[in-house]
């Protein structure tokens, strides 16, 4: 069974209780296919990247109207009704998918509520360069298992700004370092090529600098390539496993 998450963000558990762990995220107006229920979570895996594990039930719901936009903003208030007013006390976060059911001034309406239309744009509207939307990640905590601008890790950060440009991505580092095959030398690195030490992944921003959600610094950081390859490696004994380049920009 095909099931949407109607929650802003549902947490993705290793088991079905809250205290196991939770390996991913997934965002309003994602697809989840059950494949069965124990208890009060449905077992099964994100439509998206087949990743496993259980969800609650109340994040859940059928849903048989087209996704047909995105949030862009880092996050968008909701509205009870088309009026500034009218604040309800909850968000909706970027790379959220949606359904428009009417329009009215500036605000179109959700089934969660009302939000201002300039927070949207058409599904498969893509930003010149995947790494145009890295500003609004900027100093976002690191999260195990997030995939949010609330909290997310190394390889989370890579699949929600490819995902956006409508660039498939698997959830974890290991696996897009199998993934995108194209390895190139380090000393040939551009922007938007992927760095990967096991366990972890960033993204350059030029032949200098990177950005990664890094775990010792607990948030979102840009620092110099030189210098995260070596700060690795004193701390953790990894060295650099590979870059690799991103074929579809």
């Amino acid at each position: 069974m095909l099931l949407t998450v109607k929650s802003s963000i549902a947490n993705i558990y290793k088991k079905n209780n809250k205290n196991s762990g939770i390996v991913t995220q997934i965002l309003l107006g994602e697809d989840f296919k059950s494949q069965n229920k124990i208890g009060k979570f449905y077992k099964g895996y994100k439509a998206y990247d087949k990743y496993k594990g259980f969800i609650e039930a109340k994040d859940l719901h059928l849903d048989k109207n087209k996704k047909t936009h995105k949030i862009i903003s880092k996050e968008c208030n909701v509205y009870k009704k088309p009026n500034s007013k009218y604040r309800l006390n909850k968000k909706i976060f970027f790379n959220s998918r949606i359904s428009i059911l009417d329009y009215k001034n500036n605000f179109i309406q959700t089934k969660n509520g009302w939000i201002l239309k300039k927070n949207i744009k058409p599904i498969n509207f893509r930003k010149k360069h995947f790494l145009d939307n890295i500003k609004l990640y900027l100093n976002t905590k690191y999260l195990w298992g997030g995939n949010s601008p609330k909290g997310l890790d190394c390889s989370a950060l890579v699949q929600e700004l490819l995902k956006f440009n409508n660039i498939y991505c698997p959830r974890d580092s290991k696996d897009q370092k199998k993934f995108f095959r194209k390895e190139i030398s380090i000393k040939n690195i551009r922007k938007g090529d992927l760095l990967f030490w096991k366990g972890h992944v960033a993204i350059a921003l030029s032949n200098k600098k990177l950005v990664h959600a890094f775990g010792a610094r607990k948030k979102v950081v840009i620092m110099g390539i030189k210098e995260t390859i070596k700060k690795i490696y004193s701390k953790s004994k990894l060295p650099l496993l590979c870059v690799k380049r991103i074929k579809k920009l």
